[in-house]
């Protein structure tokens, strides 16, 4: 896979749309102080399990805090059968400064 990355204007496309599933790698506290709605965290503890249910034929968008531990994850989800999936470049920072309306939070 040579372009792993995805700019979040065209992440925010595939939101709108519901063309995409989006992975949080980011901690499990971090998930729950806020994330991007829908989507689905997985840690250590539950990658195995998500690898095993998840449709690797769907659209995954992986994203950290700032797209780098990201870029690792949706290489490692590639290199298991994952047929298209990309890192959300600059992060879960990034998406919450443009689109702020669009992260579902603890406070929520």
């Amino acid at each position: 896979m040579d372009d792993i990355e995805i700019n979040a204007d065209e992440a925010m496309a595939c939101f709108k749309e519901k063309d995409a599933v989006f992975v949080d790698v980011r901690d499990a506290g971090s998930y729950a102080e806020s994330h991007i709605p829908g989507a689905i965290n997985v840690t250590d503890g539950n990658i195995n399990e998500f690898i095993e249910q998840a449709d690797t034929s769907k659209h995954h968008i992986v994203y950290c805090y700032h797209g780098n531990s990201s870029r690792g994850g949706a290489a490692y989800f590639s290199d298991n059968g994952f047929s298209m999936v990309h890192s959300l470049t600059e992060g879960f920072t990034q998406w919450t400064t443009l689109f702020p309306d669009d992260v579902e939070s603890s406070d929520d």
